[in-house]
This record gives C-alpha cells, sequence and structure tokens, in this order.
C-alpha cells in the first residue's frame, strides 16, 4: 500500500520525486507541483483507498453470508442496480443536487439485491441467490443499455467512462460525502463479523446457535448496500475488486476466521484499486482509462488462480486431520470369553493380505473422499475384508 500510494502521487505529469513530495504538499497552492498534489493526485488516492476498502470488506461480507466464493457484487445485482439509480436521471435530463446522488444508489442497489433475495425466496438457498443474482443482474445492465442507447453523444460518454468506475477528476467533495456512511457501515461491520463466523457452519447449525440464516442474509446485504452504493455513486462500479480482495485475504491466512478476514480484505480491496488507478493514469497517457477495466482485467485471472491454489491446498491439508478423526471413532476389537474370536480378529491377519491398518486406511480414505464413516467401515469388513476362519458372527468380527 505504501509503495503503490507513492507512485499514485509522485508519477505522472509534472513528476515529484518521492523525497519531494511533503514539501510538495506544504507548499500547497505557491508551486504547480504542490496545487496538483494536494488538489488532483491526494484526494484522487484517498478515494481509491476508501472505494478499495468498501468494496473488499463488502465482497467478504456477501461470500461468508452466502458460503459461496463467487458472490461478488456484480453478481447480486447491487452494483448494477447502483449505476443504474445514477445513469437514469442523468439521461433522463433531470436535474438534481449531488448530495441525491448517493441516494439514488442506494436506492437502485436495494432494489436490484432486493429482487434476487425475492426471486430467490428471501435467501433460502446460497447457490439460488447467486444464480438468481447473476439473471437480475443481466436485466439490470440490459436497462442500462437502453438508457445508453436514448442518451445523446455527450452524456454517452460521460455513461460509458462512469459505467466502466474511473476516478478521474475527483475532488475532496468526493471524498467527504463518503465519511456519513462509512460512520454507518464500520459499525454494522463490527456487529456483523461475529455472525459471518457462525453462518460458515451452516443454517441449521446456525440457528441451533441462534443465528437465523434468511434474517442474517438480509442484515448481509443490507450493509453491502450501504457500502456498495456510495461508492458507485461517485467513481461507478469498480469491477472485481469484492472478488479479489476476500480470496487474497484468504489466500495470505487461510486458518483464520470472518473476524480476521474482514479488516485484511478491506485492505487488500485498497490496495487492488490503488494499484490499478496507476496505469488506469498512466498507461496511454494524456488520455485516461478506466480504473475499472483494470481492476477485471487484472483480477479475475489472479482471483480464479487464488481459488484453485487455496482449494487444493485446504484439501491436502484437511485429508490427514480427517483420517486422524476417523482412526479416533473406529471401533474397538471385542473381547470373545468363550471362543477366543476376538484374538483371531485383533492378532491374526485378515485374508486376502488386508491388515488393520489397511482397512483403517481405506476407511479413513473413503470418508476424506465424501462418504460416511459408518458405510465404509462396513464395506471395508464385508466386501474387503471376509471374515477370519475362527469368527462366524457379524459382532464378533467388528
Amino acid at each position: 500500500m505504501a509503495v503503490s500510494s507513492v507512485c499514485a502521487l509522485s508519477l505522472g505529469n509534472p513528476y515529484v520525486p518521492p523525497h519531494r513530495l511533503v514539501a510538495a504538499v506544504l507548499d500547497g497552492d505557491s508551486t504547480l507541483a504542490g496545487i496538483v498534489v494536494t488538489e488532483l493526485r491526494v484526494p484522487r488516492l484517498v478515494l481509491a483507498l476508501v472505494a478499495g476498502a468498501c468494496l473488499g470488506a463488502a465482497g467478504l461480507v456477501l461470500q461468508e453470508a452466502l458460503r459461496n466464493p463467487l458472490a461478488v457484487p456484480e453478481m447480486l445485482g447491487v452494483s448494477s442496480g447502483a449505476a443504474l439509480g445514477v445513469a437514469a436521471p442523468l439521461v433522463l435530463s433531470l436535474s438534481l443536487p449531488a448530495a441525491v446522488e448517493p441516494m439514488l444508489a442506494i436506492g437502485g442497489a436495494a432494489i436490484g439485491g432486493g429482487l434476487t433475495l425475492l426471486a430467490a425466496g428471501l435467501g433460502r438457498s446460497p447457490s439460488a441467490v447467486l444464480l438468481t443474482g447473476a439473471a437480475v443482474a443481466a436485466a439490470l445492465q440490459a436497462a442500462l443499455l437502453v438508457l445508453m442507447v436514448m442518451a445523446d453523444q455527450l452524456d454517452l460518454q460521460l455513461i460509458y467512462r462512469y459505467l466502466l468506475g474511473s476516478l478521474s477528476a475527483r475532488t475532496w467533495d468526493d471524498v467527504t460525502g463518503l465519511w456519513p456512511w462509512l460512520l454507518v457501515a464500520v459499525p454494522a461491520l463490527v456487529l456483523c463479523a461475529p455472525v459471518l463466523s457462525v453462518m460458515r457452519l451452516g443454517d441449521q447449525d446456525a440457528e441451533a446457535l441462534g443465528v437465523r440464516g434468511q434474517r442474517a442474509r438480509l442484515a448481509a446485504l443490507a450493509i453491502a448496500v450501504v457500502l456498495i452504493a456510495p461508492v458507485t455513486a461517485v467513481c461507478g462500479p469498480v469491477a472485481w475488486v469484492g472478488f479479489l480482495a476476500p480470496h487474497l485475504a484468504r489466500w495470505f491466512n487461510p486458518a483464520a476466521g470472518a473476524v480476521r478476514w474482514l479488516p485484511w480484505s478491506a485492505a487488500w480491496g485498497a490496495v487492488v484499486v490503488v494499484v490499478a488507478d496507476v496505469p488506469a493514469r498512466l498507461a496511454l497517457a494524456p488520455v485516461e482509462t478506466p480504473a475499472g477495466a483494470w481492476t477485471a482485467l487484472l483480477g479475475v485471472p489472479t482471483g480464479v488462480a487464488l481459488m484453485r491454489s487455496g482449494g487444493s491446498g485446504r484439501a491436502v491439508r484437511r485429508r490427514p486431520a480427517a483420517a486422524a478423526a476417523v482412526r479416533e471413532l473406529l471401533p474397538r476389537p471385542r473381547k470373545a470369553a468363550a471362543s477366543g474370536a476376538a484374538d483371531d480378529v485383533s492378532g491374526s491377519p485378515a485374508p486376502d493380505g488386508v491388515g488393520g491398518d489397511e482397512v483403517g486406511r481405506e476407511v479413513s480414505r473413503g470418508v476424506s473422499d465424501g462418504v460416511s464413516g459408518g458405510e465404509a467401515g462396513r464395506g471395508g469388513l464385508n466386501d474387503g475384508c471376509p471374515p477370519p476362519s475362527g469368527a462366524t458372527r457379524t459382532e464378533d468380527v467388528r
């Protein structure tokens, strides 16, 4: 974050060396470098940090609430609804004050997310919510395309740049407009984080611990709307930050929970937006490209690679623990008072070269692949290991 922030403040026209940044800020309006740094680059950097933190935290909230790593604002109709709420007055030539734009974005995001939950049965199934959200997002994007057809040439350029997510020409007024919403969202995040950890157990286990799954998902969606909508109103839907930042937080600390992932997800979201804004401003200078195009271009393949590496790593780490747990649950051989069948079972090797340890390993392997312990144990004993000659009853074999 420090390196990307220094690059964002130094690089450009004019170039300000890193050791001159403090002097340029102190000079203020007296020099060209001071004006560029204090009035253009610093507010743009602060907005990138705040916007990235909000999007990263919102992405983690949605993924944990729905128990799906693909649950991102772009796939649930939240970002598209917020963009539609801001773009519609511009196309329809409605003169509204700038302070109303966050309210329009919040209304559009709430409508998009509410339609997703209503169509999916109020969030009864996380997978249904995700699939329905993709359909709602596609419908809202179609409505945006209709608005773009109705717009004139000047409004079309503004809408196109806005829909890709841009931090160009942002000032301190845009930054100060976000603080009231952050004062509402940050306490809600602090209260929501422990609930997200409980929801990872599933709806039934969460309800046993006193957490209602449907209500918790509605609350998580409301918090995500408050985080995403004001940012979308200011700089547009910066794509896939909410997808990449939570995966970075999990990849660097896979053993933690939602409480510890939440601040790291916000920090990684801020880093992603600041890093993407540097090439967006300098790659095709003097023409600026939208930052959302760079976050989508770099974020999607990186996120997919993190998902693949993280999934295989978790599978490798969980297999020994599952095998040890199954070995603890395997029943001990019983001692037979009369016939000594238990000695035959525990002491003599099983026919066909299958020993007790091998049976245990087969059972553990079957359970780790998704087979229940009881079925694997019965299959290993009855099919792979016939009863010894001295035992005639199933109970003695067990």
